[in-house]
């Protein structure tokens, strides 16, 4: 398949990475009002919104950042060999127009978002916010089929309430998307899960529905490859949405986040389990969860980025073969 030049990212070679307005991998901008919209076929989308969080805010500030480092990204993966930008339609959507004054206003403003780009036939894949930004995207992706679910993450995001009752936090997304019947709990995997508990309520509930979690110390214990095999094979030939939580990885490769957890992947394993992704019919993504104010030199926005640009590698040759 041949791209439209319109589509191709600004080159490195053509105007310096420092320079111009960022946008996710130099693409084009193209909101939902454009002209072009329907030719897109993967839309990225920044969610500026953190409402959710509970502890140390900052995710709201994420896309900005993933923005600015995502300009390093260039034409090629260097080990799969992928040029996504050649074989797929792939734009800047811009961003979500959060509420940060009312978080169920927010909710609302995002779920009427994706459901315009589903409409417009377009994958999104997400550079957030806080975790609750999954729900309203799932509202959209997902109702009326249950979607499948791989969630990289240290928390399991299942609880069932906050501060005695408080029904959305990031700590509460997929709670609700089982209960509101989003996801389909015996397709949905979750892996890298570790750190000190409250107590098991989400584990409880996890195993009550048919949810598998993949504990960190089994992660270790088995090796990427193994652990991925068994997600995909959860996942089956259904669509599925992908989740990805910065947190996933340890905090020394990843410091610019709300809630970190020692003990987690690397660098390496962290871009590893998206190539293991590689077959999985992903209909959205996200990567949420980066918190710049936390950050040390850029080094989370620019792991957070190059997570992006593996997620849509995999998510183009996916493309492809519909």
């Amino acid at each position: 398949m041949t791209v439209d030049p319109f589509f191709t990212p600004v080159s490195g070679f053509d105007l310096a990475r420092f320079a111009g307005v960022p946008t996710f991998m130099r693409l084009p901008h193209v909101p939902l009002d454009h002209a072009r919209i329907r030719e897109v076929q993967i839309g990225l989308i920044g969610a500026p919104w953190d409402g959710g969080t509970t502890n140390r805010p900052g995710p709201r500030h994420g896309p900005r950042a993933l923005r600015d480092a995502s300009t390093m990204m260039r034409a090629q993966n260097g080990v799969t060999g992928v040029r996504p930008f050649e074989s797929v339609a792939c734009a800047d959507l811009g961003d979500v127009p959060p509420n940060p004054a009312d978080l169920m206003d927010s909710l609302k403003r995002m779920e009427s978002f994706y459901q315009k780009v589903r409409d417009a036939g377009i994958v999104p894949l997400t550079a957030g916010g806080d975790h609750l930004c999954s729900l309203p995207i799932l509202r959209a992706l997902g109702k009326g089929r249950p979607l499948g679910m791989i969630h990289f993450d240290s928390h399991t995001d299942l609880f069932h309430s906050y501060f005695g009752g408080s029904m959305y936090t990031h700590g509460t997304p997929f709670r609700r998307a089982v209960e509101e019947s989003l996801l389909d709990p015996q397709r949905v995997t979750m892996i890298g899960i570790r750190g000190t508990t409250y107590d098991d309520e989400d584990r409880d509930f996890a195993k009550a529905v048919g949810i598998r979690v993949i504990p960190i110390e089994e992660f270790h214990k088995r090796g990427t490859e193994d652990v991925m095999a068994e997600a995909r094979a959860r996942a089956g030939a259904g669509d599925t949405y992908i989740s990805y939580d910065i947190d996933f990885v340890d905090p020394a490769f990843a410091p610019g986040t709300g809630t970190p957890e020692i003990g987690g992947p690397t660098s390496w394993q962290a871009l590893e389990v998206v190539r293991g992704l590689k077959g999985v019919r992903i209909v959205g993504a996200d990567l949420v969860e980066v918190s710049p104010p936390f950050d040390l030199g850029g080094v989370t926005a620019y792991l957070g980025a190059s997570i992006l640009f593996e997620l849509l590698c995999v998510m183009s040759e996916g493309a492809i073969q519909r």
